[in-house]
C-alpha cells in the first residue's frame, strides 16, 4: 500500500462488518493540490479508504490466506460531504458476501462518526489473490506480504 488510508480499527464483527478511521491531516501530500487554497480529501482516496477498510475484514475472516486483495468493481459511488483537514472520515463495511475468491461489500464513509453526514457511499466488489497461484517461485513473497500486512494490523488494531 502506497498510503494507508486507515489509521484505527474501531469495531470489527469478522465476515458481517469492520469500522475504520482515517484523520485527515494537512501533511498528507496530496492535500497540496486539492484543491489550492481549498484543501479536501479527494474522492478517489475515500473509495480507496473504502477498500482498504474492507480488505482487513477479508484478512481478519479468512485468515490472511490472500496476499493480495483488490478492487473488481464500484458500483453507485455517490459523494456527499467535503473531508477536509482535521476531520475524521469514518469508513463501515458491511459484507454482503465473503467467499474464498471475492468478496462484496456496502460501503458508508461519514465525518466524525457512524452517525455523521454523509462523505461516501457505494457498492464494491473485491478479488483475493496469492502470488504463488499464478508463479510457484513468488512463494516467499507471499509470506513476507502476509507477514506485513499482519504486523500493519496489529498496528491498526492498538487502542
Amino acid at each position: 500500500m502506497k498510503f494507508a488510508l486507515v489509521d484505527q480499527l474501531l469495531a470489527i464483527t469478522p465476515g458481517k462488518s469492520i469500522t475504520m478511521a482515517k484523520n485527515v491531516s494537512m501533511a498528507e501530500e496530496y492535500l497540496q493540490d486539492h484543491f489550492p487554497g481549498f484543501p479536501v480529501l479527494p474522492g478517489v482516496m475515500m473509495l480507496e479508504a473504502a477498500i482498504q477498510t474492507s480488505a482487513w475484514l477479508v484478512r481478519a475472516t479468512l485468515g490472511y490466506d490472500y496476499s493480495l486483495i483488490v478492487l473488481k468493481e464500484a458500483r453507485g459511488v455517490r459523494y456527499g460531504n467535503f473531508v477536509a483537514p482535521g476531520n475524521t472520515l469514518v469508513m463501515q463495511a458491511d459484507a454482503v458476501k465473503i467467499e474464498a475468491t471475492r468478496s462484496d461489500f456496502k460501503i458508508k464513509g461519514t465525518l466524525g462518526t457512524v452517525d455523521g453526514p454523509t462523505a461516501i457511499q457505494a457498492r464494491i466488489e473485491l478479488v483475493h489473490l496469492k502470488l504463488v497461484d499464478t508463479d510457484p517461485a513468488m512463494a516467499s513473497a507471499d509470506e513476507r506480504l502476509r507477514t506485513s500486512l499482519k504486523e500493519q494490523w496489529e498496528v491498526l488494531t492498538r487502542k
